[in-house]
């Protein structure tokens, strides 16, 4: 699958720091992870703290697909709000996946400590700006679903909103709760450190035929060599679909615009809108701006390319129109593939078709924070712990 184009700005600025070998010959492992972005990654960590053998495979270099085109927003909030959501999963399960989303960026920020370095992590306010007087409505009530189930946050009217933040918009849910990264070198720092501890890790290595077999799974990779696995985790993003029976997710395209360097940004918080498709922007220690959006509803790596040019202008000028006093001179921008699922929520586990197997399929704007989550949860089921609401993110659900 083509999952980007263009110059994804953190690829660009931290280059390849690792490499690794293709599969050269046969092995068997406890755990193999297809995927060595953020959530292969990710998978691997929680992993490591039983002495258990694991493998990464990745048919690109790692961490250079989604990854790398991401623009490292976390949020608690996922795509679909708390009031919409627990019409289709109840308010019990809307509000703990709400809180399981808030309490991974904390987590990340524990990783990131752990692995000691400038991944670019930082806690930032999260702000979620009422596009229109008419959704004004919907935040409020979003305001007191979220306030009952313990999250920080404040309701600002558009007058407050002008004052404090010297933004125009009818309402806004100012958030504490938000955070901001280097997905990109935060993974190949990760996958670094696991290495180091015994992971074996290829890239350049493509599984191209799996068999289930009565005591695990058989991987029969692009140049020929047999991994034997216990269990396997499709951790491979996007693609992962393509091993699946019925599609469980449709396939947008979206657009990231980078600033040149400024002297001073007009705001130090992570922003995005109640309109669909959604504006998002944030800042990066280079004080540069990130405005990302614009989504288009399809899959055509073609289309979505000729697009690129236009989608750069829309977007600096949609910072523009809420930010006129700041000059802002395009320096990188890129185009990229992402899933979104119906109800806004990631799938998570096992599937009836594919025995000792465990999928980490974070769709949505959420990627980063569901991968912590599904890794959390994939990790507990093979090391045979209990695995508290997994039935939030169910195949089945």
């Amino acid at each position: 699958m083509n999952l980007h184009s263009g110059d994804p700005f953190w690829y660009v600025k931290n280059g390849l720091l690792y490499s690794y070998p293709s599969l050269c010959a046969d092995l068997k492992t406890d755990v193999l992870i297809l995927g060595a972005g953020i959530s292969g990654a990710l998978a691997a960590y929680y992993l490591l703290e039983k002495n258990l053998d694991i493998t990464i495979i990745d048919k690109r270099d790692v961490a250079s697909g989604s990854t790398c085109a991401s623009t490292c927003l976390l949020q608690y909030e996922i795509d679909t709000q708390v009031s919409e959501l627990i019409q289709k999963i109840g308010k019990k399960n809307a509000i703990q996946s709400y809180l399981m989303c808030r309490d991974s960026i904390y987590e990340i920020q524990e990783i990131d400590k752990w692995l000691s370095l400038k991944s670019g992590f930082e806690i930032k306010k999260s702000i979620y700006l009422a596009s229109l007087k008419k959704d004004v409505k919907k935040l409020e009530e979003e305001f007191i679903l979220r306030k009952g189930a313990g999250i920080n946050l404040r309701f600002l009217e558009k007058d407050q909103l002008n004052r404090e933040y010297n933004i125009e918009a009818p309402a806004a849910l100012i958030s504490e709760d938000g955070a901001q990264m280097d997905a990109y070198r935060f993974t190949q720092e990760l996958l670094n450190r696991e290495a180091i501890k015994g992971v074996k890790i290829y890239d350049k290595t493509e599984a191209i035929k799996i068999t289930y077999e009565k005591k695990g799974v058989k991987i029969i990779t692009d140049n020929g060599y047999t991994i034997q696995a216990k269990y396997l985790v499709y951790a491979n993003g996007y693609e992962a679909q393509d091993y699946l029976n019925q599609p469980y997710s449709r396939l947008h395209s979206t657009y990231v615009v980078v600033s040149e360097p400024i002297d001073k940004p007009p705001f130090d918080f992570v922003l995005w809108e109640s309109a669909r498709p959604y504006l998002y922007m944030r800042t990066t220690s280079e004080n540069r701006i990130i405005v990302g959006g614009k989504d288009e509803v399809f899959y055509s790596p073609g289309k979505r390319n000729k697009l690129l040019t236009i989608k750069t202008k829309q977007l600096v000028k949609a910072f523009s129109k809420k930010f006129p006093d700041i000059p802002f001179i395009p320096d990188y921008s890129w185009t990229g593939t992402f899933a979104e699922s119906k109800d806004g929520l990631p799938y998570i586990g096992k599937h009836k078709d594919h025995p000792f197997s465990f999928f980490s399929l974070g769709y949505g704007g959420n990627g980063i924070t569901f991968s912590l989550i599904a890794a959390k949860l994939i990790s507990d089921s093979i090391l045979k712990k209990k695995v508290p609401y997994q039935n939030i993110f169910s195949f089945y659900r």
